[in-house]
């Protein structure tokens, strides 16, 4: 049989990296993992074995910790919120300089290969630059070449449309990977698939979310913490309480719609005060397309375009982890927020899947 293939993953968030290499390929194992957010880092735990994650920051983790020996790849995905294309950008917040880490984390465990993944706004950015300077001659990973593309999750069998940079980096003695092709299209041809609709994904789900019964039954305790959890992502179809005031705004929202369609009287002061900008404040998912980009405050419909298709709430954490392609299997532990964070921050699994079998491939 053929070798496992040793995985590091570092910001490891719950896992969807590792997740969808698995479904890539069954031979990557997880040997090690960081993550600093230790709910994310439980569910992590509680998914893929004890004794993997180290819950801290990862500075720490290389002061205080051996190296783990014989990684075949590294993964992850530095913080981006610093150069992120929402709200305010800053390039010299903190969270940037992260990527350092994972470098000298390249440089002490030399992988075989190594994956980034980020914002789109990433390879603009000054860190993205200094990446390229540590591998030319004479920087400190100079041994190592990579190359980078934009990758859209939708093209790859995600219900989802989700750009994200990928940088693939080799040993210079081995051979480039290369990226996946895309297996997926806005329309089916003889090459490719349709892309997978909301609909597609949400068909068999309960309209009534229907594991409320759960909230509150399970605990684990973890990193001196005691959490909520752990949660199959079957439990995570959780209801919200709402407003008069809210129940009203998402009646007057039709397929499609979003706040514009809602009557004067119940918007918003600052709604009324601007009737132009984003069309996908209070927004109904497009059920005959891929959704927008799943974020950490999906059960807020005023934060984007996270109203069900066709009922009047907002998706569940069930339904969201179902667009980002989350599989049964996957256990999650923490807060409702803290777990609507874990499945925001994660890479779609089909993206994820897709560059894992590209490595299984010359591993």
């Amino acid at each position: 049989m053929p070798r496992p293939i040793r995985v590091l993953d570092l910001f490891a968030g719950a896992g969807g990296l590792t997740a969808g290499f698995r479904e890539g390929s069954d031979r990557f194992t997880s040997v090690a993992a960081v993550e600093m957010d230790v709910a994310a880092a439980a569910s992590y735990e509680a998914t893929f074995g004890p004794g993997i994650v180290f819950a801290g920051a990862i500075e720490e983790w290389l002061d205080t910790r051996p190296m783990p020996k014989d990684i075949d790849v590294v993964v992850g995905g530095p913080p981006c919120q610093g150069f992120s294309t929402l709200g305010k950008q800053d390039e010299e917040d903190l969270r940037n300089g992260l990527w350092r880490y994972y470098a000298e984390t390249i440089k002490r465990v030399r992988p075989k290969y190594f994956v980034v993944e980020n914002v789109a706004a990433f390879e603009r950015s000054k860190q993205f630059g200094q990446f390229v300077d540590a591998t030319r001659p004479g920087g400190f990973l100079e041994e190592y070449a990579f190359q980078h593309r934009l990758l859209n999750a939708a093209d790859f069998g995600s219900p989802q449309a989700r750009k994200r940079a990928v940088l693939i980096g080799h040993l210079r003695t081995l051979p480039f990977p290369g990226f996946p092709d895309p297996t997926h299209a806005p329309r089916s041809s003889s090459t490719r698939a349709r892309h997978r609709w909301v609909s597609d994904a949400f068909r068999g789900i309960p309209g009534e979310p229907d594991r409320d019964h759960l909230l509150g039954t399970k605990w684990i305790m973890f990193s001196g913490r005691r959490l909520p959890g752990p949660f199959s992502t079957r439990d995570l179809h959780w209801s919200r309480n709402y407003t008069d005031l809210s129940k009203r705004r998402m009646a007057a929202i039709p397929p499609g719609g979003n706040r514009f369609d809602i009557d004067e009287a119940d918007l918003a002061p600052c709604w009324r005060k601007h009737k132009t900008g984003s069309a996908d404040v209070m927004g109904r998912l497009h059920a005959d397309r891929p959704s927008v980009t799943i974020r950490t405050e999906f059960f807020k419909p005023e934060k984007g375009r996270y109203l069900h298709p066709t009922l009047n709430r907002a998706i569940t954490h069930y339904e969201a982890a179902v667009l980002q392609g989350f599989p049964a299997s996957h256990l999650f532990v923490g807060s409702r927020t803290e777990i609507a964070r874990q499945i925001g921050n994660a890479v779609p699994i089909p993206l994820g899947a897709a560059i894992g079998r590209q490595l299984a491939g010359v591993l």
